[in-house]
C-alpha cells in the first residue's frame, strides 16, 4: 500500500471513531432516532446526485435500510445514550462476531477454526466488559447495543445476497434516502415532538450533526470504498481495528471520559478476538510479498 493510500485508509477509523464520540455528545441535545435521521438525510442529499437509481432493487434496499440502519442505529444509539462511549464502541466490535455466526446460519459459510477461536475470544471479552463495575445497573444500554449489532450483521448478510448488483456508493446513498424518513417518522412516533430539541439545540450540536452526515458518512465512506477498490479486502480490514482507539481518544478528549481498567481489559480481549477473525496471517504475508514485488502498486 502506498503512503498516500495508507493515509486515506487511516482516515476511515479516525473519522468514524471521532464521529462515534461526537454522537455521544450530540445525544445530550437530540434523541437517538432524530439524530441518526438527520445524519442519513444529510448524507443522502450529498451523495444521491452522483449515483444511478437502484432499478429493480427497491424492495431489498427498503428491508436493508429498515434492518441495518433504522433498527440498528435506533437500538445502538439509544444504548449509547445510556452508557459511556468507551464501553459502547468496544461492545460494537461484536458486530464481527455476530457477522460470522449469521453468515454461517444464513449463507452456509462455514467458519474456519481460526475464526471460531477468534469468535470465542471476542465473546469472552464481551463478558468481561459486561461485568465491569462501571456498567453496573446499565445492562439495558448494553443489551440495546448488542441487539443493534445483531441487526447490523443480519443487514450485512442481506447486502451480501445482493452481490455486485449495486456499488458501495449506491448502497450508502439509497439506504440513506430510505432510512432517513423511516428514522424521522419513528422519532416522531416514539420520541415525541422534535421541535423543542431542534429549536433549543446550540450551534455545537448542529456542527455535530454536520460532522456525522458529511465527515463521518460521506467522507469516511468515500475513503473506505476508494481503498476497497484499490486493495484486497484482507489487506484493508485490519485498519478498522483502530476504530476503538480513535473513539476512546475522542471520548477522553471531547467527553472527558476516564476509561475503566476492567472495560479496557475486556476491550483488548475483544479486539484480539476480532483481529483473529479478520486477519489471516498467511494471506497477509502473500499479499505484502506480492505488493513489495510490484513496488506497492495497488489493484486496478
Amino acid at each position: 500500500m502506498t503512503p498516500r493510500h495508507l493515509l486515506v485508509a487511516l482516515l476511515v477509523p479516525m473519522t468514524w471513531g471521532f464521529g462515534f464520540a461526537l454522537a455521544k455528545a450530540g445525544l445530550s441535545h437530540f434523541p437517538p432516532l432524530l439524530l441518526m435521521g438527520m445524519r442519513f438525510a444529510i448524507a443522502a442529499m450529498v451523495l444521491v446526485w452522483f449515483v444511478p437509481l437502484p432499478r429493480g432493487h427497491w424492495r431489498e434496499l427498503t428491508m436493508i435500510a429498515l434492518i441495518s440502519a433504522t433498527f440498528q442505529y435506533g437500538l445502538s444509539f439509544t444504548g449509547l445514550s445510556m452508557i459511556d462511549a468507551t464501553p459502547a464502541i468496544l461492545l460494537v466490535q461484536s458486530e464481527v462476531v455476530f457477522g460470522t455466526v449469521i453468515a454461517a446460519v444464513m449463507l452456509k459459510e462455514r467458519p474456519t477454526r481460526r475464526q471460531l477461536a477468534g469468535t470465542g475470544l471476542a465473546l469472552a471479552g464481551i463478558v468481561t466488559i459486561v461485568g465491569a463495575p462501571s456498567l453496573a445497573g446499565q445492562m439495558l444500554g448494553v443489551m440495546l447495543i448488542l441487539t443493534g449489532c445483531l441487526f447490523w450483521a443480519i443487514g450485512q448478510v442481506m447486502v451480501r445476497r445482493l452481490g455486485d448488483a449495486l456499488s458501495g456508493f449506491q448502497l450508502t446513498a439509497w439506504i440513506g434516502v430510505i432510512a432517513a424518513p423511516q428514522m424521522l417518522l419513528a422519532s416522531v412516533l416514539l420520541e415525541g415532538n422534535p421541535l423543542p430539541a431542534l429549536i433549543s439545540a446550540p450551534a455545537s450540536a448542529w456542527w455535530t450533526v454536520l460532522y456525522l452526515g458529511i465527515v463521518m458518512t460521506v467522507i469516511g465512506y468515500s475513503a473506505w470504498f476508494f481503498i476497497l477498490s484499490k486493495y484486497p479486502v484482507p489487506m484493508v480490514m485490519p485498519v478498522l481495528l483502530l476504530l476503538p482507539v480513535s473513539t476512546i481518544l475522542g471520548a477522553v478528549t471531547f467527553l472527558g471520559e476516564t476509561p475503566d481498567p476492567h472495560v479496557m481489559l475486556g476491550g483488548a480481549i475483544v479486539i484480539g478476538g476480532v483481529a483473529t477473525v479478520i486477519v489471516d496471517p498467511a494471506h497477509l504475508r502473500r499479499l505484502f510479498r506480492s505488493s513489495g514485488d510490484q513496488t506497492d502498486a495497488p489493484r486496478t
